[in-house]
């Protein structure tokens, strides 16, 4: 297949219209959040800027109108009735988990969810994902090799996955084009795989959803317009752990979530009431808001200063080393880099 075929061909429109459609539907709901009241402050900019919420709805609605449309793409147009239901299942799965993200950005605010009732909450999007019999229930488990787990999986794999899925990913957060990014470099890592797995809808699953991501990320990048909200990162991470279910990628699902499993024993050191926020300093430069170490976004902080003092001091002083809000997402972006390659190598 030659780039004009690549270009034309129905499933790179598709990716090309939930791309555009998620770009030019966004600011249109940051006038609409901001009049609404939906909005924050930008606490790593000196001003503190306004700037609108919720932004994850976009794409929420660009990934359901996008997965609409690959369907009847593959009834219509490649005459294939295959994995209909499963398709389906998934894009109830991330509805309900996109609900829970507007519950928590609208209640949360407001009235509050406790934090016991966030997990108990998503544990309903492992619902549609068990009633299709997802997954395989036989796992290779080191030194025992190939274990059917039987009614284990479906009862309790499932719902460990969904759940450490769309509340892991909620902890990594905060900075600008954080989510967005972290999401897109994920699932295009099991869009990858899933392909290599023989499982090319849940590639075209995964890419709706990174388009989709793309086209946020323009105004969610630095310095960010809108702020993406429990919205997106309740439905990203629950479409990350959906499709490492039906692709049967559990491992390199957990390789993958390494970061944010850190990211959760360092909150937990700070039970759960230290920010992950940083102190933004009249230059825009970055300090630690405490001592101890409470989020890898605190410990990136504090990385960058230590090696931008010793490369201010080799090479000039007329030229700033150090952290700012950009360089600690590029150095979380890369740490992730780290996993997809462990993830990547193992699984070929």
């Amino acid at each position: 297949m030659n780039l004009s075929e690549i270009i034309f061909s129905p499933l790179f429109l598709l990716f090309l219209f939930v791309f555009i459609l998620v770009w030019t539907l966004t600011p249109a709901w940051i006038k609409r959040a901001k009049q609404a009241g939906l909005f924050g402050k930008d606490i790593h900019k000196i001003s503190q800027p306004e700037t609108a919420e919720m932004g994850g709805i976009v794409v929420l609605l660009g990934f359901v109108i996008g997965i609409m449309l690959y369907v009847a793409l593959r009834v219509f147009l490649f005459q294939a009735n295959t994995n209909i239901t499963q398709i389906l299942a998934i894009l109830t799965a991330t509805l309900i988990s996109g609900i829970i993200g507007i519950m928590d950005d609208i209640l949360g605010w407001k009235i509050g969810l406790r934090q016991w009732q966030k997990p108990l909450l998503t544990l309903l999007v492992a619902a549609p994902i068990m009633a299709v019999n997802a997954g395989t229930r036989i796992m290779h488990i080191p030194f025992l090799g190939g274990v059917d787990l039987g009614i284990i999986y479906p009862l309790l794999i499932i719902p460990g996955i969904i759940l450490v899925g769309c509340n892991g990913f909620n902890m990594l957060a905060g900075y600008n084009g954080l989510e967005t990014g972290q999401g897109i470099i994920i699932l295009s890592t099991l869009a990858y795989l899933s392909y290599q797995t023989n499982s090319a809808w849940l590639s075209v699953i995964s890419l709706i959803m990174v388009f989709a991501l793309l086209g946020f990320y323009i105004h969610n990048r630095f310095p960010a317009k809108i702020f993406p909200g429990d919205t997106l990162t309740y439905t990203v991470g629950g479409v990350i752990a959906i499709v490492a279910i039906f692709a049967n990628l559990e491992k390199s699902f957990l390789i993958l979530f390494v970061p944010y499993v850190i990211e959760f024993f360092l909150k937990l050191r700070g039970k759960f009431q230290k920010e992950s926020f940083a102190v933004v300093k009249d230059d825009n430069s970055l300090e630690p808001r405490y001592e101890k170490i409470y989020g890898l976004e605190n410990l990136m902080v504090i990385i960058l200063n230590k090696i931008g003092s010793r490369f201010g001091q080799i090479f000039s002083t007329r030229f700033s080393f150090k952290s700012s809000e950009r360089k600690v997402v590029y150095a979380l972006y890369g740490f992730q880099f780290i996993f997809v390659i462990i993830a990547v190598v193992l699984r070929n």
